[in-house]
């Protein structure tokens, strides 16, 4: 691709519909301002106070593989860390973009943050859609949608992408690592929706003391497991305070994920929770 038809690519959408085309025809939309300051802020907040919770011990933390090194953290499973997360994670935003690509009902597969900090390398280029198998089906079996909760540039990190790469439909190998990446640059407050297929890593942080943090929760068809466990994760509080439309996203409120005892979780009045100090008789 051209340099303009690179920028032309990743500029900001003036509206949801566009926003939905672009990303029906490029595999990648970006909307500015999608998440208000003060939203911002407190998002920020939470998942900074969840990463520093997870460094000293109070949850499990990990240097993920696909970061590369200890200058890259993931926050996991953000539903159990603060309500703004399942706030987010049902944003109607989201929920217009997944409805467009992967139609309805749809999983929340996983939801995450990724903090990282100066001196990380490139992550790993990769494709969210390596839990299909190849050949891939000519529909994108997924959605990522990145939140830019701090600025993304550069220098600090900001995801990188092989702009068409959703259109080889297969996951990147050792040969591909080669090919061009463009960074996704955007102010805070960005959402940057990406299809499952699209090949993309963590850019280097080669700021010199800039931490680049951004929200990924993705979402995929109905038919495959979710990346998290819900049904062993998540606070029976989380579940509680969970809409009918979170519900939904979890597999709890919809009879193409499963019947209870033979009938609609809807009929069975919503989740049922065992209690762990309880033996089955």
């Amino acid at each position: 691709m051209t340099r303009q038809q690179t920028t032309d690519l990743l500029s900001p959408a003036d509206n949801l519909e566009q926003a939905a085309g672009a990303l029906l025809t490029h595999g990648i939309c970006v909307i500015h301002n999608a998440i208000e300051f003060e939203a911002c802020r407190q998002i920020r907040a939470a998942l900074y106070t969840a990463a520093n919770d997870d460094q000293h011990g109070q949850h499990n933390s990990t240097r993920f593989a696909l970061d590369r090194n200890e200058h890259n953290q993931r926050v996991w499973n953000l539903l159990n860390r603060d309500p703004v997360f399942s706030h987010l994670a049902e944003h109607p935003s989201a929920l217009f973009l997944v409805e467009k690509l992967l139609s309805w009902p749809a999983l929340l597969s996983n939801i995450s943050g990724n903090i990282t900090e100066p001196g990380a390398a490139p992550g790993v280029l990769h494709a969210d859609q390596i839990f299909v198998p190849e050949p891939w089906p000519k529909a994108p079996q997924g959605l990522n949608l990145l939140w830019c909760i701090d600025e993304f540039t550069e220098e600090n990190g900001a995801t990188e992408i092989v702009p068409r790469s959703h259109l080889l439909h297969r996951n990147p190998g050792p040969a591909d690592a080669s090919h061009s990446t463009v960074p996704i640059i955007a102010p805070a407050g960005s959402l940057v929706a990406f299809e499952s297929r699209l090949w993309h890593r963590s850019g280097a942080n080669s700021s010199a003391s800039q931490t680049r943090a951004g929200i990924f929760a993705f979402y995929s068809t109905p038919v495959y497991r979710t990346q998290e466990n819900w049904f062993l994760s998540l606070h029976p509080d989380v579940l509680s305070q969970a809409s009918e439309t979170l519900l939904t996203l979890l597999a709890y409120h919809s009879d193409d994920f499963g019947l209870v005892y033979g009938e609609s979780p809807h009929l069975r009045g919503g989740p049922h929770f065992v209690d762990s100090n309880t033996n089955p008789s």
